[in-house]
């Protein structure tokens, strides 16, 4: 019987938390295009009907509280809840600091099942360097520890032949940094790629992970930034000085 291709996902299931918009969403799609069922965790409304995945679930639900037991076979998971507050550090409140950090480090928990798998995390350029045009220091921490957290979990979850990685995406297309007027203008500019970055720059980064193509891969981070990380120490204080106070 012929066997199908390393990076093809058929017959796994892919559990996506915050998948339904943005980075989330489109790692959806790109994972059910690629043979896999998804499952589909959030707490935020669908912004597009999520009837049109062939092979979806969806449950609106915190990703803490949700017991994900159908279909543990060759289970995959891809973590792209987060959330980000733009204000100074000393001007964030207990309760605003706690959010981020249940969001986007504690609620990740890898769900029990027996035959292996892969868990990718969405970690961010700002757990690599400060920001400062974008004053997101808690959000850059708690990404910081995702990074940290899936290095960790390579290790410790090796012998249940589950793979753990991050991806730490820089500037991408999406709703959310569309936010920023002139952002694309000024990352063109800034980044040794000279372009923002696209959704599909980050799912084919996820789908790699999540396939028996990356199978000998675990621990890894990878940067999906145009490598806009590597000279930070220069081109983050143009990107700074682009933005007004």
């Amino acid at each position: 019987m012929r066997q199908p291709p390393r990076n093809s996902l058929d017959g796994k299931v892919t559990v996506i938390t915050g998948g339904t918009r943005g980075i989330g969403l489109a790692l959806a799609e790109a994972t059910a295009g690629l043979g896999s069922d998804v499952a589909i965790l959030d707490i935020m409304e669908p912004q597009v009907d999520i009837n049109k995945l062939q092979k979806r679930m969806y449950r609106k639900r915190d990703v803490w509280k949700m017991h994900f037991q159908q279909q543990q076979k060759n289970l995959g998971t891809s973590t792209t809840a987060g959330l980000a507050l733009d204000k100074p550090f000393l001007e964030y409140g207990w309760e605003e600091s706690r959010r981020i950090l249940d969001i986007n480090v504690t609620a990740r928990q890898m769900m029990e099942q027996g035959s292996g798998g892969s868990m990718v995390m969405i970690a961010s350029m700002a757990g690599h360097c400060a920001i400062p045009s974008q004053r997101v220091s808690i959000y850059g921490a708690s990404k910081a520890a995702i990074k940290l957290l899936g290095r960790s979990l390579g290790v410790e979850m090796a012998p249940h032949n589950i793979r753990v990685n991050t991806i730490s995406p820089g500037y991408i297309a999406t709703e959310i940094p569309g936010e920023l007027t002139g952002l694309e203008e000024i990352v063109n500019r800034v980044s040794p790629l000279g372009r923002i970055g696209q959704l599909e720059d980050l799912t084919v980064a996820v789908a790699y992970l999540l396939s028996e193509g990356a199978s000998y891969t675990t621990g890894a981070d990878i940067a999906v930034n145009g490598g806009l990380q590597m000279v930070v120490s220069d081109k983050v204080i143009k990107l700074h000085n682009a933005f007004p106070e």
